[in-house]
């Protein structure tokens, strides 16, 4: 390969007129095919064939001596192996996607379009025929025994690899606009090479934060890969320059870069901040009929059931404070992804009975586990400071759980919806006590 950077040494003496004139080495005359990140995927990666692809600059003094022995070869292997140029001087994202460090550097891409193989060979036109035969006969033979077929995609070797994949959303040129940029939801992008060492660490983390987060955000935060070596175009859009690389993609925001930690809880925590920053405030549901809380326990990891004092008791203004005291606490918590639910004493007095309700009085709370069939009782106050205590215990796996009575949610009651008003005593009959003589009331008691 000669000393790398030499070139710009010695092509740096000759005269700046010189140095402006030159564009290119090669031109559509040429057997040597120009290649640039528009077109490299669809003449190389997608390609069957075998090619020996030039990276250069045209400044470069070494490039300049090559040329008419890369030209010579091109027409020599013509029909036979396919003979590229890349001017990674122009195209700089398409030189760093395959470690061009200097130049000019020469690649072999064979049956694995995916790891392309380095030149080290003597720079005539007879020695690169030569190494281009001998890449050609290997190949042949590798069809011939049925090792190897031509394109590899990036899909199929992001999928050969361990652990289960199938939450990863693989992305390309075609797909990315339809299925991100015009896209409610939140987007984690990975921009992998399949060579890369780091990519190959991140994948099984990136695989089980895909699975967690969907579960977690109900599909409202995606993870997803870009194989950067075939879909370049997105890779050379969103300037990637190293592997892997992370961005964050919401609508109607420029991208940004993820720079936290690659294990799988560093993931996963990134995603709930981003889905918690666009979630909606979560829903506080009054319990009026099974499905109410069928639906909503059976949804979610948790479920918040708070029994409130009467309507006689409280006033419409009581009870709205203890719901504002609810609706803090669900906001506070909602990265948890929990179910809020509330009833009125005595309305649904089968379930207050199966989470062991009422030795406390009202306004009671219970964290319900409906998976397990669990669940666990506030002992404190029912007010922020106590309320939070309570659930901040949860979230670490503390406090004492119990099961729930039965192993089953008790027959629900369908009742009206409170109407926000204050309540009212059921009106009772009038008695006409004109008749009654009332010298003689007791009288049989005496």
């Amino acid at each position: 390969m000669g000393v790398r950077g030499a070139g710009r040494l010695w092509w740096g003496t000759v005269s700046c007129t010189l140095f402006l004139a030159v564009n290119g080495l090669y031109s559509a005359s040429d057997d040597v095919i120009e290649l640039t990140p528009t077109n490299f995927n669809k003449e190389v990666i997608q390609s069957d064939s075998l090619w020996l692809v030039e990276f250069y600059a045209p400044w470069c003094g070494h490039c300049q001596r090559l040329t008419p022995e890369w030209k010579k070869a091109a027409t020599a292997l013509k029909g036979v192996v396919k003979v590229g140029a890349v001017d990674a001087d122009k195209h700089q994202s398409l030189g760093g996607q395959y470690g061009v460090r200097g130049f000019p550097t020469i690649k072999i891409f064979g049956a694995n379009k995916n790891k392309a193989e380095d030149y080290q060979g003597g720079r005539t036109s007879d020695a690169i025929v030569d190494a281009a035969l001998s890449a050609l006969r290997t190949l042949v033979k590798e069809r011939l025994s049925g090792r190897s077929g031509g394109y590899s995609s990036g899909k199929q070797s992001r999928e050969s690899g361990g652990g289960d994949k199938k939450d990863v959303i693989e992305l390309t040129d075609d797909s990315f606009d339809k299925n991100v940029i015009n896209s409610d939801d939140v987007w984690m992008v990975e921009f992998y090479a399949p060579w890369c060492g780091h990519c190959k660490n991140l994948e099984p983390e990136w695989a089980a934060a895909a699975t967690e987060v969907k579960e977690q955000t109900k599909g409202k935060v995606k993870l997803a890969a870009v194989d950067a070596t075939v879909n370049q175009m997105l890779a050379s859009r969103y300037g990637i320059r190293g592997f892997p690389t992370i961005k964050i993609f919401q609508k109607g925001e420029d991208p940004v870069d993820y720079d936290g930690g690659r294990t799988r809880s560093d993931i996963i925590a990134r995603a709930l901040d981003l889905f918690s920053d666009n979630a909606p405030p979560p829903e506080l549901l009054e319990i009026i009929s099974e499905d109410v809380l069928k639906s909503t326990c059976d949804a979610h990891q948790l479920c918040i059931i708070s029994v409130l004092p009467h309507i006689l008791d409280t006033g419409a203004s009581g009870r709205n404070s203890y719901l504002d005291v609810m609706l803090k606490m669900a906001e506070k918590y909602k990265k948890k992804m929990w179910g809020w639910l509330w009833t009125e004493a005595g309305a649904q007095s089968d379930l207050e009975s199966s989470l062991g309700i009422g030795g406390f009085g009202y306004p009671a709370m219970a964290a319900v586990n409906a998976r397990k069939m669990k669940f666990a009782l506030l002992k404190g106050s029912f007010s922020e400071q106590g309320i939070n205590e309570f659930l901040r215990e949860l979230s670490v796996g503390r406090g004492s759980t119990a099961p729930v009575g039965g192993g089953a949610f008790p027959k629900i009651h369908s009742v009206e919806p409170w109407d926000g008003k204050d309540g009212e005593l059921p009106v009772e009959d009038d008695i006409d006590l004109s008749d009654v003589d009332l010298d003689d009331l007791g009288k049989d008691e005496l």
